[in-house]
């Protein structure tokens, strides 16, 4: 549901006049999606800001969506199994939000 209004909330004009930080908690349901067209908008989004810290954070949450499709670190409390290839990203130091 959040997505659903940022997504709406960035289409009205008064978007653009909030300040970077209101911008910014608005358009975070796009990073926390597993769409990976939700993410090519985000990267847009993200780099309006003039942030480079929360831009890369995008760009990270990208590439594990671009990699697997989903965020392996929300498997199994969402009761999905895990593949090999998820289970050795989520031993790696830095793997989780």
């Amino acid at each position: 549901m959040a997505l659903i209004l940022a997504q709406e909330a960035i289409r009205l004009p008064e978007y653009l006049t909030l300040t970077p930080v209101k911008r910014k908690f608005l358009i975070m349901p796009f990073m926390h999606s597993e769409s990976q067209k939700i993410h090519q908008d985000a990267i847009a989004l993200f780099s309006q800001l003039n942030d480079d810290d929360t831009y890369q954070y995008e760009l990270r949450h990208k590439e594990i969506i671009d990699k697997y499709g989903r965020y392996p670190h929300r498997n199994e409390i969402l009761g999905r199994t895990s593949t090999a290839e998820e289970l050795a990203f989520l031993q790696q130091p830095g793997s989780s939000f």
